[in-house]
């Protein structure tokens, strides 16, 4: 009877791992998908075979094969030059965002966790405020808020450093504080600024959007995001053993304290390079880990490339609808609120007596 039982349960979970298998790839496709069919949105129209071509014409272009060319110049400057480094870079943030919220949320064993509670978004709002206050050019504006952002997570650090009693517990004070001291600062910076130039600079950067993405912005954060989230993935299985306690994860053989100075430096290292592009960017940390755990569960093997997958899948659809509902552009930060918030209730109202922590 006893080796029945066991039978059936190694049986139950191997058919967990292949549904979680099968929604990674199903993630995948979507994200494939939502990428092609964001190429087709905009005020601009791009016929898909005009699409397709200027695409094969670029990425064959790579090798030095030319193609024939039927589509106007506009075209190509729009699906290039605009819209593809916005998709990119779209993904490239859900995917950090995410990610890095999946991580928080395991290193300090806390639901809730998000990828700005140590205070990098407070810091690269600090930063970018300061940088349109006294007049810096828009990529220079990019560099403060990434400077900045790392600059307080190394407050951070110092502070808990110094701090008495739990370690964990002092870098999320630490960070809770250092964070209300730069979110001090940008109110201070508001106050002061211009209200007819720098004030709606600052206020919509805050708000977060990526309606300026150009090729230079990816190339400025692809190195600090994928040094974020690649180690992330990779120990993605030692995020399950942090969950067993220092303890059990010494006698396995693995260090917690340092995976979790690891997985802090990382993810936070992707949070800041997304934040010091996008803007203020709220709730895909938060929601999407959740979302992804109620699909593949609790095991990080699967849950953190769902994270990756399904962040990138989200604030991409996000971003289609900031783009396309009005002429100006609504600041996806407003839109991440206003999904993230209802849903994330539905999901603990919902599902919160069936919560795996």
């Amino acid at each position: 009877m006893r080796i029945g039982s066991e039978r059936m349960k190694k049986t139950g979970e191997l058919d967990g791992h292949s549904f979680a298998r099968g929604a990674i790839v199903i993630l995948a496709a979507a994200l494939l998908l939502c990428i092609l069919l964001s190429f087709l949105l905009g005020r601009y129209p791009v016929p898909f075979k005009e699409l397709c071509g200027i695409l094969k014409s670029k990425l064959l272009g790579l090798f030095g094969v030319e193609s024939e060319v039927f589509w106007t110049a506009p075209m190509e400057s729009a699906v290039w030059s605009v819209r593809l480094p916005r998709i990119l870079l779209s993904v490239l943030v859900g995917a950090c965002l995410s990610s890095a919220g999946a991580a928080y949320q395991s290193v300090f064993q806390n639901p809730m966790a998000a990828p700005d509670i140590l205070g990098a978004s407070a810091g690269a709002g600090f930063g970018a405020a300061l940088a349109i206050f006294v007049g810096l050019p828009g990529r220079y504006i990019t560099f403060a808020a990434f400077g900045m952002s790392l600059l307080t997570i190394a407050l951070v650090f110092w502070i808990s450093r110094h701090a008495k009693g739990e370690k964990v517990l002092g870098l999320i004070l630490a960070g809770i504080m250092v964070s209300s001291l730069f979110q001090a600062g940008t109110s201070f910076i508001k106050l002061v600024a211009d209200p007819n130039n720098k004030l709606p600079l600052i206020t919509y950067w805050l708000m977060g959007s990526l309606s300026g993405a150009k090729w230079q912005d990816i190339g400025f954060v692809i190195l600090p995001m994928a040094a974020g989230v690649l180690p992330l993935i990779l120990l993605r299985w030692r995020f399950n053993v942090l969950a067993m306690g220092d303890d059990e994860a010494r006698a396995l053989g693995v260090d917690a304290q340092k995976v979790r100075l690891v997985a802090i430096i990382c993810a936070t290292l992707a949070t800041a390079a997304s934040v010091s592009v996008s803007g203020m960017i709220g709730w895909v940390g938060l929601v999407i880990p959740h979302m992804m755990r109620r699909i593949v569960g609790s095991d990080y093997r699967f849950l953190m490339p769902a994270s990756v997958l399904g962040g990138g899948v989200f604030l991409l659809l996000v971003d289609n609808v900031s783009r396309n509902v009005s002429t100006s552009g609504i600041p996806i930060g407003i839109l991440t609120a206003f999904v993230g918030a209802p849903f994330f209730l539905w999901l603990i109202t919902s599902w919160g007596d069936r919560y795996e922590h």
